[in-house]
């Protein structure tokens, strides 16, 4: 297991609920292995399921009790495809949100997200560095 996967595993399982947990980077970076590793970590049955949304946009996968919902901004343009989407309702009912490309949303994010940004120290694209910060 790689030390971003361990270290995503780990963080979600020390954090309560609810949670919404934004992962910024650019591509490849690997916000969404650690989206994987986050679900296995909310204790998600099926965590080798769970890929990008960029297409589906949003995708919900069952744990014990809960559910985790792992979204995906990327190819959204404004905030009325968010409405569309019934964003107020997702961030409010999710027990655990994981979203990627946060920063395609203008909305404020609720007290208490946790935002994380991944990037590669330097040229190299072995070893990278992982911010957190909260709202």
């Amino acid at each position: 297991m790689h030390e971003l996967e361990a270290w995503g595993e780990a963080f979600a399982r020390a954090q309560s609920r609810p949670c919404v947990i934004t992962l910024s980077g650019d591509l490849g970076t690997g916000k969404t292995t650690l989206a994987r590793a986050l679900c296995k970590g909310f204790g998600v049955f099926d965590a080798n399921a769970v890929t990008s949304p960029t297409f589906a946009i949003v995708q919900e996968y069952a744990a014990e009790g809960f559910s985790v919902v792992h979204a995906d901004l990327y190819r959204l343009n404004n905030d009325s495809e968010l409405d569309a989407l019934g964003w107020d309702e997702i961030v409010d009912g999710a027990q655990s949100l994981i979203v990627e490309w946060p920063e395609r949303a203008s909305r404020s994010w609720p007290n208490g997200a946790i935002h994380i940004t991944l990037a590669y120290a330097g040229v190299s694209l072995v070893t990278r560095i992982v911010s957190v910060a909260l709202t």
